[in-house]
């Protein structure tokens, strides 16, 4: 008996986003759950820097359509035998596994426990905006730079986000503002700086000049942490010079150079990287930590203490509007994030 087919959007070439190819149309086979997966019906998916990481023109074929796509909220269509936190009909949001196909189809698979209900208040497009960037914001705060989210621990510390207004940067200083940190947020544009300041930045810098200057005029010498989202090895003198003595700087943009760690010696300061994929790429023994933290995110959305950071919306899901959106990350100009919402 031959599978059930669904719509999808995959690649066989990797290819400049401008060629039609880059992304296409595709009737896949309907996966069937089993084991600890849950199959989602999916509503609504967004765009991140890592879809278009793995897109980008290289010389490899696929003999299979690869799908792309690590943000989706949907509706738990069926579970595995061994599914315990779901039932069918809930309506979930996720980010994941990079080791597994993407949600860029009409139904997907993913393991429950990196799998978070929906926030209650928001339509299926604004809640799709939020898992992978909540999850990096998330797990690099308070996992790899070990922010106490308890305000009274936070007083008078102040954390420095370079890369503000994207989708990482949005979350993380509505995160760090609301355990109590000092936000200094950078951006280099006048919309850019807004969106910052709107998401709960104290203070904005410009990250095309010098940092300490800049944090000088606002009678900061340094930082306690910072929070890198853009250009590891361009920032990499700026962070040295301006992290406090004992403070911890945590980036998830990898480098083409290796990293002079030397420079943070005298200070005794920590560097950590954080890539939100670790846990499920490795089923780490505390993988369900990311099921708990998408569930405080929605609470947190429910209860009007954090918000969502769609900047667009495109409808339907299909390859052309995926193009669309991955054209706009490309250009490096997005604040917020790009949502696809609905299969014809």
């Amino acid at each position: 008996m031959s599978k059930q087919q669904m719509k999808a959007i995959g690649l066989l070439e990797y290819l400049p986003v401008d060629q039609p190819e880059s992304l296409l149309d595709v009737l896949i086979d309907k996966p069937e759950p089993t084991g600890k997966d849950l199959l989602i019906r999916v509503k609504a998916i967004s765009v991140n820097p890592v879809d278009v990481k793995v897109r980008a023109p290289k010389n490899k074929t696929e003999n299979t359509p690869k799908i792309l796509g690590w943000d989706v909220a949907g509706i738990v269509e069926q579970a595995g035998p061994e599914v315990s936190l779901f039932k069918p009909g809930d309506e979930v949001y996720y980010a994941g596994s990079i080791a597994r196909p993407g949600g860029n189809s009409e139904f997907h698979l993913v393991d429950e426990r990196i799998v978070g209900f929906k926030p209650a208040t928001l339509e299926f497009a604004h809640a799709a905006a939020l898992p992978l960037t909540a999850i990096t914001a998330w797990e690099g705060l308070f996992d790899r730079l070990g922010v106490s989210p308890h305000t009274e621990h936070n007083e008078g510390k102040t954390i420095l986000i370079i890369g503000a207004a994207g989708g990482v940067g949005s979350i993380a200083t509505q995160l760090a503002k609301h355990a109590g940190l000092t936000v200094i947020g950078t951006a280099s544009r006048p919309e850019s700086a807004e969106w910052a300041t709107n998401m709960g930045a104290d203070h904005i810098i410009n990250h095309y000049e010098a940092f300490l200057p800049q944090l000088e005029a606002l009678g900061l010498a340094t930082v306690d942490y910072i929070f890198c989202l853009n250009s590891t090895d361009t920032h990499w003198m700026n962070m040295a010079e301006t992290i406090a003595p004992q403070g911890k700087i945590c980036s998830i943009v990898e480098t083409d150079e290796p990293l002079d760690l030397t420079l943070l010696k005298n200070k005794s300061v920590t560097f950590v990287w954080e890539l939100m994929f670790t846990r499920p790429l490795f089923q780490t023994p505390d993988l369900i930590e990311q099921h708990k933290l998408l569930n405080e995110v929605s609470r947190m959305i429910d209860k009007g203490s954090l918000r969502t950071t769609v900047a667009q919306i495109l409808s339907p899901i299909n390859a052309a509007n995926l193009r669309k959106a991955h054209g706009l990350l490309e250009e490096g100009r997005m604040t917020g994030k790009i949502v696809v919402e609905n299969f014809e």
